[in-house]
């Protein structure tokens, strides 16, 4: 692998890397979303979300936008750039799907095999 292509893989993994940005994206896939509504799905501090979104705008990857209606709003919304890695987060999701145990279901098995004991 060249010294080049390592830096940008790299640099998209760094990306991706902070805490919340894949959760934003994957949120977002759905399509155009008030700030509001990302944070209550999520579960993310304002300052976070609005940090993280920030941070997403300056890689291009997500845009703000204004929707003039009866009342003037601003919806955030993955740009081209953005949408090139929804399948890279759909394979993340299958992945940990398919991989990763969630605590629930990690406490039912210690208890099932507590009671073979």
């Amino acid at each position: 692998m060249s010294s080049r292509l390592c830096y940008k893989v790299e640099k998209g993994l760094q990306i991706l890397n902070k805490r919340w940005t894949c959760l934003i994206i994957y949120q977002l896939q759905s399509g155009p979303q008030r700030f509001g509504e990302i944070q209550s799905v999520i579960g993310i501090s304002k300052r976070l979300l609005s940090e993280r979104l920030k941070e997403l705008e300056e890689d291009h990857i997500v845009k703000r936008e204004m929707i003039v209606d009866s009342s003037a709003r601003i919806v955030y919304a993955l740009t081209e750039k953005g949408l090139a890695l929804s399948p890279a987060v759909r394979e993340i999701e299958k992945w940990s799907r398919a991989w990763i145990e969630d605590e629930n279901e990690e406490e039912e098995n210690e208890g099932l095999n507590a009671g073979q004991g």
